[in-house]
């Protein structure tokens, strides 16, 4: 039986990703900082820990205590929307010690055991919000373009040790808790960009484009975990494989599929 560690399992991508593995048979190590087993089916093959993607022991804790993984998946992560001037450098910290320096502890973590196996999967949640610019969300895509130069980089390390490395990259998904659970950091807008709030807002409530299901974000992870075939970047949701088909040549203001990271 294989073993999947995934992050940020209180809720959304990550908590619908653990209950996709555990009915698929797979050993489901799911983590969160606050553990809740009644989230998850009660399979003898899961095992719910503790885990602060910022916190070193508490990173080591749970590593030690899952055992032997198969697969780790980086989905844990914090958004914010404001305009830079609006963003206290105190959040922009703390979204990239979850968004970034979280992941990239957590595979540092697990890589001598994957290394020393010749093999293993790494799966880090980005978002498509880093194949398209868009206003309002410059340090979250910061946050997450930072995570996809990371892990594309890590791949050619990784190839000598036949370690997998790949990128899931999901669209909007407004049915998750994730603009909820952000709204801690978010702060009044300054007066200067109300007018561009204000039209942002009401592109993203009017648009009428595909957005993603939570389906597509966790049949694609397992893919990415399961098919060694699979290419590095995987877009997840109608919008998100909509933008990737676009290319890297998308200028500001060109129009694409609704995309907001407080909802990816």
């Amino acid at each position: 039986m294989k073993t999947i560690l995934i992050t940020g399992c209180s809720s959304g991508f990550g908590l619908e990703t653990a209950r996709y593995f555990l009915h698929r048979g797979w050993r489901v190590v799911a983590t969160m900082r606050t553990p809740r087993e009644d989230l998850l089916p009660r399979f003898g093959h899961l095992r719910v820990l503790a885990l602060d993607v910022t916190d070193q022991e508490s990173i080591r804790q749970a590593v030690e205590a899952a055992g032997p993984v198969d697969v780790l998946v980086n989905n844990a992560g914090i958004g914010a929307l404001n305009a830079l001037e609006g963003t206290p450098m105190d959040t922009v910290r703390e979204i990239f010690e979850t968004n970034a320096l979280g992941t990239i502890a957590m595979t540092q973590a697990l890589l001598p055991q994957f290394r020393q196996r010749k093999a293993g999967v790494i799966v880090n949640v980005t978002s498509a919000v880093t194949l398209k610019s868009l206003p309002l969300l410059s340090v979250y895509t910061a946050s997450k373009a930072a995570v996809n130069a990371f892990t594309e980089s890590l791949a050619l390390e990784l190839q000598q040790f036949n370690v997998r490395v790949s990128l899931v990259l999901p669209g909007r998904a407004p049915q998750t808790r994730f603009g909820e659970n952000s709204r801690s950091r978010m702060r009044s807008i300054p007066d200067a960009y109300s007018e561009l709030a204000q039209n942002v807002f009401a592109e993203w409530t009017q648009s009428s484009e595909p957005l993603t299901q939570a389906s597509d974000v966790v049949e694609t992870v397992w893919r990415a975990a399961n098919d060694p075939s699979c290419p590095i970047r995987l877009p997840a949701g109608a919008d998100a494989v909509a933008l990737a088909a676009l290319g890297p040549g998308l200028t500001l203001g060109q129009a694409a599929p609704d995309e907001t990271a407080l909802e990816v």
